[in-house]
Protein backbone atom coordinates (compact mmCIF):
# COMPACT_ATOMS: atom_id res chain seq x y z
CA UNK A 1 0.00 0.00 0.00
CA UNK A 2 1.40 3.46 -0.68
CA UNK A 3 -1.50 5.47 -0.46
CA UNK A 4 -2.43 7.22 2.87
CA UNK A 5 -5.68 7.40 4.64
CA UNK A 6 -7.25 10.82 5.44
CA UNK A 7 -10.31 11.72 7.61
CA UNK A 8 -11.24 15.25 9.49
CA UNK A 9 -12.31 14.04 13.15
CA UNK A 10 -9.81 11.34 14.00
CA UNK A 11 -7.33 8.64 12.81
CA UNK A 12 -5.65 5.39 14.53
CA UNK A 13 -3.16 3.66 13.07
CA UNK A 14 -2.19 0.46 15.36
CA UNK A 15 -0.23 -3.17 13.65
CA UNK A 16 -3.28 -5.17 14.27
CA UNK A 17 -6.72 -3.66 12.33
CA UNK A 18 -8.90 -5.03 15.20
CA UNK A 19 -6.89 -2.67 17.63
CA UNK A 20 -7.51 0.44 15.37
CA UNK A 21 -11.24 -0.31 15.35
CA UNK A 22 -11.11 -0.33 19.20
CA UNK A 23 -9.57 2.84 18.74
CA UNK A 24 -11.88 4.44 16.27
CA UNK A 25 -15.33 3.02 17.66
CA UNK A 26 -14.50 5.02 21.42
CA UNK A 27 -13.73 8.44 18.93
CA UNK A 28 -16.88 7.73 17.35
CA UNK A 29 -18.50 7.48 20.36
CA UNK A 30 -17.19 11.03 21.81
CA UNK A 31 -14.16 9.19 23.69
CA UNK A 32 -10.66 11.33 23.07
CA UNK A 33 -7.42 10.36 22.28
CA UNK A 34 -6.42 9.01 25.06
CA UNK A 35 -9.53 7.11 25.78
CA UNK A 36 -9.19 5.26 22.11
CA UNK A 37 -5.75 4.26 23.14
CA UNK A 38 -6.51 2.51 25.96
CA UNK A 39 -8.78 0.72 23.96
CA UNK A 40 -6.56 -0.04 21.58
CA UNK A 41 -4.06 -0.93 24.03
CA UNK A 42 -6.09 -3.63 25.62
CA UNK A 43 -7.46 -5.20 22.42
CA UNK A 44 -4.15 -5.58 20.95
CA UNK A 45 -2.80 -7.11 24.45
CA UNK A 46 -5.62 -9.79 23.73
CA UNK A 47 -4.82 -10.13 19.49
CA UNK A 48 -1.20 -9.68 18.82
CA UNK A 49 -0.32 -11.65 22.80
CA UNK A 50 3.01 -12.53 21.16
CA UNK A 51 4.35 -8.97 21.42
CA UNK A 52 2.40 -6.91 23.97
CA UNK A 53 0.11 -7.43 27.19
CA UNK A 54 -1.19 -7.22 30.89
CA UNK A 55 2.10 -8.25 31.99
CA UNK A 56 4.52 -5.84 30.27
CA UNK A 57 5.29 -2.36 30.40
CA UNK A 58 4.16 0.99 27.89
CA UNK A 59 5.56 4.19 27.39
CA UNK A 60 2.96 7.26 26.48
CA UNK A 61 3.48 10.60 24.76
CA UNK A 62 1.02 12.65 24.96
CA UNK A 63 0.56 15.82 23.07
CA UNK A 64 -2.23 18.42 24.10
CA UNK A 65 -3.35 21.49 21.04
CA UNK A 66 -1.92 23.83 23.28
CA UNK A 67 1.07 23.14 26.44
CA UNK A 68 4.08 20.81 26.55
CA UNK A 69 3.89 17.30 25.62
CA UNK A 70 4.04 14.96 28.86
CA UNK A 71 5.32 11.85 29.20
CA UNK A 72 4.39 8.91 31.35
CA UNK A 73 6.38 5.97 31.94
CA UNK A 74 4.26 3.08 33.24
CA UNK A 75 7.32 0.32 33.45
CA UNK A 76 8.22 -1.51 36.33
CA UNK A 77 11.12 -2.27 38.35
CA UNK A 78 13.17 -5.30 39.57
CA UNK A 79 11.56 -7.59 42.32
CA UNK A 80 12.75 -7.29 45.69
CA UNK A 81 13.85 -10.85 45.80
CA UNK A 82 15.34 -9.95 42.21
CA UNK A 83 19.38 -9.71 43.18
CA UNK A 84 22.33 -11.12 41.79
CA UNK A 85 22.58 -14.00 44.98
CA UNK A 86 19.55 -14.89 43.46
CA UNK A 87 21.05 -15.71 40.15
CA UNK A 88 24.15 -17.21 41.75
CA UNK A 89 26.13 -19.70 39.22
CA UNK A 90 24.15 -18.55 36.13
CA UNK A 91 26.30 -16.51 33.69
CA UNK A 92 23.79 -14.42 33.29
CA UNK A 93 20.01 -13.65 33.82
CA UNK A 94 18.14 -16.71 31.53
CA UNK A 95 15.83 -14.86 28.74
CA UNK A 96 12.86 -17.40 29.49
CA UNK A 97 11.19 -18.99 32.67
CA UNK A 98 10.42 -17.49 35.74
CA UNK A 99 13.96 -15.72 36.89
CA UNK A 100 13.75 -14.04 33.71
CA UNK A 101 10.42 -12.47 34.66
CA UNK A 102 11.73 -10.15 37.48
CA UNK A 103 10.15 -6.77 36.49
CA UNK A 104 7.23 -5.48 37.71
CA UNK A 105 4.86 -5.23 34.51
CA UNK A 106 4.04 -1.13 34.57
CA UNK A 107 1.29 -1.10 31.27
CA UNK A 108 -2.04 -1.35 33.29
CA UNK A 109 -0.39 1.57 35.69
CA UNK A 110 0.39 3.57 32.41
CA UNK A 111 -3.50 2.97 31.30
CA UNK A 112 -4.70 4.27 34.80
CA UNK A 113 -2.33 7.25 34.69
CA UNK A 114 -3.15 7.77 30.90
CA UNK A 115 -7.50 8.20 32.26
CA UNK A 116 -6.76 10.67 35.38
CA UNK A 117 -4.28 13.14 32.69
CA UNK A 118 -7.43 12.49 30.18
CA UNK A 119 -9.92 13.54 33.16
CA UNK A 120 -8.09 16.68 33.80
CA UNK A 121 -8.14 17.53 30.45
CA UNK A 122 -11.71 18.00 30.42
CA UNK A 123 -14.91 16.75 28.69
CA UNK A 124 -16.91 13.42 29.55
CA UNK A 125 -15.10 10.37 29.86
CA UNK A 126 -16.34 6.97 29.05
CA UNK A 127 -16.35 4.17 31.55
CA UNK A 128 -14.02 1.88 31.89
CA UNK A 129 -15.71 -1.43 30.80
CA UNK A 130 -16.58 0.35 27.96
CA UNK A 131 -12.82 0.81 26.57
CA UNK A 132 -12.06 -2.49 27.72
CA UNK A 133 -15.31 -4.25 25.85
CA UNK A 134 -13.73 -5.30 22.72
CA UNK A 135 -10.57 -6.88 24.28
CA UNK A 136 -12.99 -8.87 26.98
CA UNK A 137 -15.28 -10.29 23.45
CA UNK A 138 -12.37 -11.02 21.55
CA UNK A 139 -10.77 -13.11 24.73
CA UNK A 140 -13.72 -15.23 25.28
CA UNK A 141 -14.79 -15.46 21.83
CA UNK A 142 -11.82 -15.93 20.30
CA UNK A 143 -9.78 -13.99 17.42
CA UNK A 144 -8.08 -15.48 14.21
CA UNK A 145 -4.31 -16.11 14.73
CA UNK A 146 -2.17 -14.04 12.56
CA UNK A 147 0.81 -15.09 10.43
CA UNK A 148 3.02 -13.29 12.98
CA UNK A 149 1.41 -14.91 16.04
CA UNK A 150 1.76 -18.56 14.55
CA UNK A 151 5.70 -18.20 12.97
CA UNK A 152 6.32 -16.93 16.46
CA UNK A 153 4.94 -19.34 18.30
CA UNK A 154 6.43 -22.31 16.20
CA UNK A 155 9.63 -20.39 16.01
CA UNK A 156 10.01 -20.69 19.82
CA UNK A 157 8.16 -23.64 21.15
CA UNK A 158 11.26 -25.36 21.75
CA UNK A 159 12.20 -22.99 24.20
CA UNK A 160 9.13 -21.98 25.58
CA UNK A 161 6.26 -24.89 25.93
CA UNK A 162 8.11 -25.96 29.08
CA UNK A 163 7.60 -22.66 30.52
CA UNK A 164 4.80 -22.63 33.84
CA UNK A 165 1.36 -21.86 31.59
CA UNK A 166 2.86 -21.33 28.27
CA UNK A 167 1.70 -24.83 26.16
CA UNK A 168 -1.72 -24.90 27.81
CA UNK A 169 -2.42 -20.94 26.82
CA UNK A 170 -0.63 -20.56 23.22
CA UNK A 171 -0.70 -24.22 22.38
CA UNK A 172 -4.16 -25.69 23.71
CA UNK A 173 -4.19 -28.35 20.74
CA UNK A 174 -0.38 -29.31 21.59
CA UNK A 175 1.31 -27.28 18.82
CA UNK A 176 1.40 -24.24 17.57
CA UNK A 177 -1.82 -22.68 15.84
CA UNK A 178 -2.33 -22.37 12.38
CA UNK A 179 -2.92 -18.99 11.10
CA UNK A 180 -6.38 -18.17 10.74
CA UNK A 181 -7.47 -20.48 13.30
CA UNK A 182 -9.62 -19.40 16.12
CA UNK A 183 -7.61 -18.35 19.18
CA UNK A 184 -9.59 -18.07 22.57
CA UNK A 185 -8.20 -16.48 26.35
CA UNK A 186 -10.61 -17.23 28.43
CA UNK A 187 -8.43 -16.27 31.45
CA UNK A 188 -7.62 -13.40 30.24
CA UNK A 189 -11.24 -12.31 29.60
CA UNK A 190 -11.19 -13.20 33.44
CA UNK A 191 -8.86 -10.77 34.13
CA UNK A 192 -9.91 -8.21 32.21
CA UNK A 193 -13.35 -8.39 33.33
CA UNK A 194 -12.31 -7.80 37.19
CA UNK A 195 -10.55 -5.20 35.73
CA UNK A 196 -13.54 -3.49 34.73
CA UNK A 197 -15.04 -4.25 38.21
CA UNK A 198 -12.58 -3.33 40.27
CA UNK A 199 -10.50 -0.51 38.63
CA UNK A 200 -7.24 -0.90 36.97
CA UNK A 201 -5.21 0.08 40.00
CA UNK A 202 -6.46 -3.71 41.72
CA UNK A 203 -4.13 -4.84 39.40
CA UNK A 204 -1.35 -3.46 42.25
CA UNK A 205 -3.31 -3.13 45.04
CA UNK A 206 -6.20 -5.02 45.04
CA UNK A 207 -7.96 -8.79 44.84
CA UNK A 208 -6.02 -9.14 41.73
CA UNK A 209 -2.66 -8.04 43.00
CA UNK A 210 -3.05 -10.55 45.58
CA UNK A 211 -4.05 -13.34 43.13
CA UNK A 212 -0.75 -12.64 40.96
CA UNK A 213 1.69 -12.34 44.03
CA UNK A 214 0.39 -15.89 45.08
CA UNK A 215 1.19 -16.92 41.36
CA UNK A 216 4.57 -15.20 41.53
CA UNK A 217 5.48 -17.13 44.60
CA UNK A 218 4.30 -20.40 43.62
CA UNK A 219 6.65 -19.93 40.43
CA UNK A 220 9.79 -19.02 42.10
CA UNK A 221 9.75 -15.97 40.84
CA UNK A 222 11.51 -13.13 42.53
CA UNK A 223 8.52 -10.15 42.54
CA UNK A 224 6.94 -10.14 46.24
CA UNK A 225 3.31 -8.70 46.82
CA UNK A 226 4.87 -5.19 48.39
CA UNK A 227 6.84 -4.75 44.41
CA UNK A 228 3.02 -4.69 43.03
CA UNK A 229 1.39 -2.39 45.71
CA UNK A 230 5.23 -0.09 45.58
CA UNK A 231 4.36 0.47 41.49
CA UNK A 232 2.83 3.69 40.16
CA UNK A 233 3.55 5.00 36.79
CA UNK A 234 5.42 7.62 36.68
CA UNK A 235 4.21 11.41 34.80
CA UNK A 236 7.88 12.52 33.21
CA UNK A 237 9.25 15.62 30.84
CA UNK A 238 9.94 14.11 27.28
CA UNK A 239 13.38 15.09 26.10
CA UNK A 240 13.32 17.42 23.02
CA UNK A 241 15.48 18.24 19.88
CA UNK A 242 15.20 21.92 18.34
CA UNK A 243 15.13 20.68 14.84
CA UNK A 244 15.62 22.65 11.61
CA UNK A 245 12.57 21.55 10.61
CA UNK A 246 10.78 21.58 14.61
CA UNK A 247 10.43 20.18 17.83
CA UNK A 248 11.03 16.58 18.31
CA UNK A 249 9.77 14.57 21.48
CA UNK A 250 10.81 11.52 22.89
CA UNK A 251 10.82 9.57 26.40
CA UNK A 252 13.43 10.26 28.95
CA UNK A 253 15.43 7.40 30.50
CA UNK A 254 15.35 4.73 30.85
CA UNK A 255 13.99 4.69 27.31
CA UNK A 256 16.93 5.21 24.48
CA UNK A 257 14.33 7.82 23.37
CA UNK A 258 18.22 10.04 23.91
CA UNK A 259 19.29 7.95 20.29
CA UNK A 260 16.16 8.68 18.29
CA UNK A 261 16.90 12.06 19.00
CA UNK A 262 20.27 12.17 18.71
CA UNK A 263 20.25 10.26 15.19
CA UNK A 264 17.90 13.15 13.93
CA UNK A 265 20.12 15.25 15.49
CA UNK A 266 23.16 14.41 14.02
CA UNK A 267 22.08 14.30 10.80
CA UNK A 268 20.29 17.68 11.02
CA UNK A 269 23.79 19.02 10.78
CA UNK A 270 24.05 16.99 7.42
CA UNK A 271 22.26 17.47 3.63
CA UNK A 272 20.19 15.43 4.26
CA UNK A 273 17.32 16.94 1.64
CA UNK A 274 19.76 15.78 -1.22
CA UNK A 275 21.12 13.19 -0.52
CA UNK A 276 20.19 10.07 -2.27
CA UNK A 277 19.34 6.72 -1.16
CA UNK A 278 22.38 5.27 -0.24
CA UNK A 279 23.48 8.51 1.32
CA UNK A 280 20.21 8.53 3.03
CA UNK A 281 21.31 5.21 4.69
CA UNK A 282 24.95 5.60 5.17
CA UNK A 283 24.53 9.07 7.35
CA UNK A 284 21.65 7.61 9.40
CA UNK A 285 23.49 4.31 10.03
CA UNK A 286 26.78 6.70 11.19
CA UNK A 287 24.50 8.49 13.45
CA UNK A 288 23.04 5.46 14.97
CA UNK A 289 26.65 4.55 15.96
CA UNK A 290 26.84 7.47 17.29
CA UNK A 291 23.73 7.60 19.33
CA UNK A 292 24.44 3.91 20.58
CA UNK A 293 27.79 5.46 21.75
CA UNK A 294 25.90 7.67 23.92
CA UNK A 295 23.13 5.20 24.89
CA UNK A 296 25.55 2.55 26.13
CA UNK A 297 27.39 4.48 28.32
CA UNK A 298 25.11 6.97 30.39
CA UNK A 299 21.14 5.33 30.07
CA UNK A 300 20.34 2.98 33.20
CA UNK A 301 17.67 3.65 35.69
CA UNK A 302 17.29 7.43 36.20
CA UNK A 303 17.97 7.07 39.47
CA UNK A 304 20.91 6.08 39.02
CA UNK A 305 22.19 8.64 36.71
CA UNK A 306 24.15 11.86 37.26
CA UNK A 307 24.46 13.24 33.59
CA UNK A 308 21.62 15.17 32.31
CA UNK A 309 20.40 13.81 29.16
CA UNK A 310 18.83 16.48 27.53
CA UNK A 311 22.85 18.61 27.67
CA UNK A 312 23.34 15.39 25.31
CA UNK A 313 21.25 16.89 22.86
CA UNK A 314 22.63 20.44 22.37
CA UNK A 315 23.14 21.64 19.32
CA UNK A 316 27.24 22.21 19.71
CA UNK A 317 27.09 18.67 20.91
CA UNK A 318 25.31 16.96 18.19
CA UNK A 319 27.28 19.12 15.41
CA UNK A 320 31.19 17.79 17.00
CA UNK A 321 29.94 14.09 16.34
CA UNK A 322 28.78 14.69 13.15
CA UNK A 323 31.76 15.84 12.11
CA UNK A 324 32.89 13.06 12.74
CA UNK A 325 31.04 10.97 10.41
CA UNK A 326 32.78 10.13 6.89
CA UNK A 327 30.37 10.60 4.39
CA UNK A 328 32.41 7.82 1.67
CA UNK A 329 33.35 5.38 4.80
CA UNK A 330 31.72 3.22 6.93
CA UNK A 331 32.97 3.43 11.01
CA UNK A 332 33.33 -0.01 13.23
CA UNK A 333 31.51 -0.32 15.85
CA UNK A 334 30.86 -2.73 18.52
CA UNK A 335 27.43 -4.16 18.81
CA UNK A 336 23.23 -3.50 19.70
CA UNK A 337 21.22 -4.59 22.28
CA UNK A 338 19.57 -7.05 19.96
CA UNK A 339 15.99 -7.19 18.88
CA UNK A 340 12.46 -6.57 20.45
CA UNK A 341 8.67 -7.42 20.01
CA UNK A 342 6.93 -4.10 20.64
CA UNK A 343 3.77 -2.33 19.45
CA UNK A 344 3.73 0.79 18.60
CA UNK A 345 -0.02 3.20 18.43
CA UNK A 346 -0.82 6.64 16.97
CA UNK A 347 -4.20 8.18 17.83
CA UNK A 348 -5.54 11.46 17.18
CA UNK A 349 -8.52 13.09 17.89
CA UNK A 350 -11.03 16.36 16.83
CA UNK A 351 -9.45 18.45 19.67
CA UNK A 352 -6.27 18.17 19.26
CA UNK A 353 -5.04 15.71 21.03
CA UNK A 354 -2.33 13.40 19.98
CA UNK A 355 -0.81 10.03 21.52
CA UNK A 356 2.09 8.05 20.58
CA UNK A 357 2.17 4.64 22.67
CA UNK A 358 4.07 1.89 23.03
CA UNK A 359 3.40 -1.46 24.66
CA UNK A 360 5.77 -4.56 24.90
CA UNK A 361 6.87 -7.95 26.84
CA UNK A 362 10.04 -7.57 25.67
CA UNK A 363 11.17 -10.90 23.97
CA UNK A 364 8.42 -12.81 21.49
CA UNK A 365 6.23 -13.76 24.16
CA UNK A 366 8.07 -12.37 27.13
CA UNK A 367 9.34 -14.96 29.70
CA UNK A 368 6.68 -17.61 28.38
CA UNK A 369 5.93 -17.73 31.60
CA UNK A 370 1.59 -17.47 32.28
CA UNK A 371 0.45 -16.87 36.10
CA UNK A 372 -1.68 -19.25 36.92
CA UNK A 373 -5.49 -18.59 36.00
CA UNK A 374 -5.03 -14.89 34.93
CA UNK A 375 -3.95 -15.69 30.94
CA UNK A 376 -1.23 -12.74 31.84
CA UNK A 377 1.93 -13.66 30.19
CA UNK A 378 4.94 -11.95 32.27
CA UNK A 379 7.40 -9.79 30.31
CA UNK A 380 11.02 -10.44 30.58
CA UNK A 381 12.51 -6.79 30.34
CA UNK A 382 14.92 -7.26 33.19
CA UNK A 383 16.76 -9.69 30.89
CA UNK A 384 18.40 -6.14 30.20
CA UNK A 385 20.15 -6.12 33.53
CA UNK A 386 23.93 -7.39 33.76
CA UNK A 387 25.04 -9.38 36.54
CA UNK A 388 27.99 -7.93 36.64
CA UNK A 389 27.62 -5.51 40.00
CA UNK A 390 30.29 -3.25 38.37
CA UNK A 391 28.04 -2.59 35.01
CA UNK A 392 26.18 0.35 34.19
CA UNK A 393 22.98 -1.85 34.36
CA UNK A 394 23.35 -3.71 37.19
CA UNK A 395 20.88 -5.86 38.75
CA UNK A 396 19.65 -4.46 41.76
CA UNK A 397 15.87 -4.59 43.67
CA UNK A 398 13.61 -1.75 42.85
CA UNK A 399 15.92 -0.96 39.78
CA UNK A 400 14.33 0.31 36.51
CA UNK A 401 15.67 -1.74 33.86
CA UNK A 402 17.06 -0.57 30.58
CA UNK A 403 14.63 0.05 27.85
CA UNK A 404 14.28 0.05 23.91
CA UNK A 405 10.82 1.60 23.72
CA UNK A 406 10.31 5.29 22.68
CA UNK A 407 7.53 6.87 21.19
CA UNK A 408 8.01 9.93 19.04
CA UNK A 409 6.19 12.88 18.02
CA UNK A 410 6.74 16.43 16.52
CA UNK A 411 5.39 19.71 16.14
CA UNK A 412 6.79 20.89 12.66
CA UNK A 413 7.51 24.91 12.19
CA UNK A 414 4.55 24.55 9.07
CA UNK A 415 2.36 23.98 11.77
CA UNK A 416 1.56 20.20 10.95
CA UNK A 417 1.68 17.68 14.30
CA UNK A 418 3.39 14.39 14.02
CA UNK A 419 3.23 11.15 15.90
CA UNK A 420 5.17 8.41 15.10
CA UNK A 421 7.66 5.38 16.16
CA UNK A 422 8.02 1.62 15.61
CA UNK A 423 8.64 -1.95 17.53
CA UNK A 424 11.93 -3.55 17.12
CA UNK A 425 14.94 -3.03 20.13
CA UNK A 426 17.57 -1.48 18.01
CA UNK A 427 15.44 -0.80 15.06
CA UNK A 428 12.94 1.52 16.66
CA UNK A 429 15.62 4.51 16.32
CA UNK A 430 16.90 3.52 12.73
CA UNK A 431 13.24 3.50 11.50
CA UNK A 432 11.94 6.79 13.34
CA UNK A 433 15.21 8.13 11.65
CA UNK A 434 14.22 6.68 8.22
CA UNK A 435 10.21 7.88 8.27
CA UNK A 436 11.38 11.16 9.51
CA UNK A 437 13.84 11.94 6.96
CA UNK A 438 12.00 10.86 4.29
CA UNK A 439 8.55 12.33 5.06
CA UNK A 440 9.55 15.78 6.83
CA UNK A 441 13.58 16.31 5.01
CA UNK A 442 12.53 14.73 2.04
CA UNK A 443 8.97 14.96 1.06
CA UNK A 444 8.24 11.51 0.37
CA UNK A 445 4.25 10.74 0.88
CA UNK A 446 3.91 9.63 4.35
CA UNK A 447 2.70 5.72 3.24
CA UNK A 448 5.46 5.47 1.30
CA UNK A 449 7.90 6.59 3.87
CA UNK A 450 6.71 3.98 6.02
CA UNK A 451 6.21 1.30 3.17
CA UNK A 452 9.49 2.09 1.63
CA UNK A 453 12.29 -0.75 2.33
CA UNK A 454 14.10 -0.03 5.41
CA UNK A 455 17.48 -1.54 7.27
CA UNK A 456 18.56 -2.21 10.38
CA UNK A 457 22.12 -2.51 11.77
CA UNK A 458 22.69 -4.89 14.15
CA UNK A 459 20.66 -8.44 15.23
CA UNK A 460 17.80 -9.88 14.41
CA UNK A 461 16.42 -13.03 16.15
CA UNK A 462 18.39 -15.80 16.29
CA UNK A 463 21.05 -14.03 14.58
CA UNK A 464 24.19 -13.18 16.54
CA UNK A 465 25.55 -11.31 13.46
CA UNK A 466 25.54 -7.03 13.70
CA UNK A 467 25.82 -6.43 10.33
CA UNK A 468 23.76 -4.06 8.46
CA UNK A 469 20.74 -6.13 6.78
CA UNK A 470 18.67 -4.46 4.29
CA UNK A 471 15.09 -5.52 3.24
CA UNK A 472 15.28 -7.48 -0.53
CA UNK A 473 13.27 -4.68 -2.13
CA UNK A 474 16.37 -2.66 -2.23
CA UNK A 475 18.56 -1.97 -5.18
CA UNK A 476 21.49 -4.18 -6.48
CA UNK A 477 23.10 -0.90 -6.88
CA UNK A 478 22.20 0.52 -3.89
CA UNK A 479 23.55 -2.48 -1.95
CA UNK A 480 26.91 -2.33 -3.78
CA UNK A 481 27.50 0.86 -3.23
CA UNK A 482 27.11 0.20 0.70
CA UNK A 483 29.60 -2.17 0.53
CA UNK A 484 31.90 0.17 -1.20
CA UNK A 485 31.55 2.74 1.88
CA UNK A 486 32.84 -0.01 3.90
CA UNK A 487 29.17 -1.62 5.45
CA UNK A 488 29.02 -5.23 5.97
CA UNK A 489 25.92 -6.14 4.85
CA UNK A 490 23.11 -8.75 4.79
CA UNK A 491 19.56 -9.56 2.64
CA UNK A 492 16.24 -9.90 4.92
CA UNK A 493 13.23 -10.92 3.13
CA UNK A 494 11.23 -8.47 1.39
CA UNK A 495 8.72 -7.37 3.66
CA UNK A 496 10.05 -8.17 6.78
CA UNK A 497 8.93 -8.14 10.46
CA UNK A 498 13.00 -7.95 11.36
CA UNK A 499 12.90 -4.29 10.68
CA UNK A 500 10.12 -3.41 12.92
CA UNK A 501 6.11 -2.76 12.25
CA UNK A 502 6.10 1.04 12.09
CA UNK A 503 3.45 3.43 11.67
CA UNK A 504 2.60 7.87 11.54
CA UNK A 505 0.05 9.94 11.92
CA UNK A 506 -0.12 13.75 10.61
CA UNK A 507 -2.50 16.52 11.36
CA UNK A 508 -2.31 19.07 8.49
CA UNK A 509 -2.75 22.75 9.10
CA UNK A 510 -6.33 22.45 7.77
CA UNK A 511 -7.36 20.29 10.08
CA UNK A 512 -6.75 17.02 8.21
CA UNK A 513 -5.79 13.89 9.60
CA UNK A 514 -3.37 11.34 7.49
CA UNK A 515 -2.25 7.99 8.77
CA UNK A 516 0.15 5.37 7.77
CA UNK A 517 0.24 1.83 8.45
CA UNK A 518 3.12 -0.79 8.08
CA UNK A 519 2.19 -3.29 5.65
CA UNK A 520 4.74 -5.84 7.09
CA UNK A 521 1.93 -5.65 9.71
CA UNK A 522 -1.44 -6.90 10.16
CA UNK A 523 -2.76 -2.89 10.93
CA UNK A 524 -4.69 -0.40 9.31
CA UNK A 525 -4.67 3.21 9.32
CA UNK A 526 -8.62 4.24 10.41
CA UNK A 527 -10.15 7.27 10.59
CA UNK A 528 -13.79 8.67 10.05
Amino acid sequence: MIQSNMAPQGMVVTPHHLASESALAVLREGGNAIEAMVAAAATIAVVYPHMNGLGGDGFWLIVPPQGDPIAIDASGAAGSLAHPDFYQGLPHIPHRGPKAALTVAGTVSGWSEALTLAQEYGGASLPLPRLLRDAIRYAADGIPVTASQATATHAKQQELACQPGFAATFMPAGAPPRPGSRFTQPALAGTLSELCENGLDSFYRGPLAHRLAQGMKQLEMPIMLEDLQRHRAKRRRPLHLTHQHGDIYNMAPPTQGLVSLAILGITDCLNMAEADEVQTIHCIVEATKQAFALRDRYITDPLHMREEMQQLLESGLLATRAQQIDPQRAAPWGSGRGPGDTVWMGVMDSSGLAVSFIQSIYHEFGSGVVLPDTGIVWQNRGAAFSLDPHHLLSLLPGKQPFHTLNPAAARLKDGRIMVYGSMGGDGQPQTQAAIFTRHVIQGMPLQEAVSAPRWLLGRTWGDSSDTLKLEGRFSADTLTRLAALGHQTDTLPDFSEAVGHAGAIVRHTNGMLEGAFDPRSNGSAAGF
